[in-house]
């Protein structure tokens, strides 16, 4: 087996000595040994999570040697790999967006609760008995 040596682009930063990255026309393209092993769009968060916990799972990088080359913070990078160990790569691309929503309020409960408002029911009773913040109840007005 011939030994095979890492030769980067010139614009490439190196995360260690055998894996690099670097950025072309909006795209990141992730190296090693000069060899591309993953691209993604540089807006495309959830493939840039995959990839770093990927490169975490499989050894190809340590979470300080990561956080050094791309100015990430250490707990996402744990958090990334966490969750590529224990969920898989499908959960970087299938799961549902839901932060800044309301998981508490459904179509169904802002129905029942625009219901009891028209009956003149008070914000904090409406709140008391749906179990929800006042303030999440006043989002449902119509």
């Amino acid at each position: 087996m011939q030994l095979q040596l890492p030769i980067f682009p010139s614009n490439a930063k190196l995360i260690n000595s055998t894996l690099g990255f670097y950025k072309h026309d909006d795209f990141v393209y992730y190296l090693h040994n000069g060899n591309p092993i993953y691209c993604h769009a540089e807006s495309d968060r959830n493939a840039y999570r995959f990839i770093l916990g990927n490169l975490v799972f499989n050894n190809l990088c340590t979470i300080t040697e990561l956080t050094e080359a791309l100015g990430e913070h250490r707990k996402n990078i744990e958090r990334y790999a966490k969750t590529f160990r224990e969920k898989g790569a499908e959960h970087f691309f299938r799961r549902k967006e839901t932060r800044g929503q309301c998981y508490k309020m459904t179509e169904e409960l802002k129905s029942v609760i625009q219901r009891r408002m028209d009956e003149g029911w008070t914000n904090y009773r409406i709140a008391k008995e749906y179990n929800i913040i006042i303030a999440t109840e006043q989002k449902t007005r119509l």
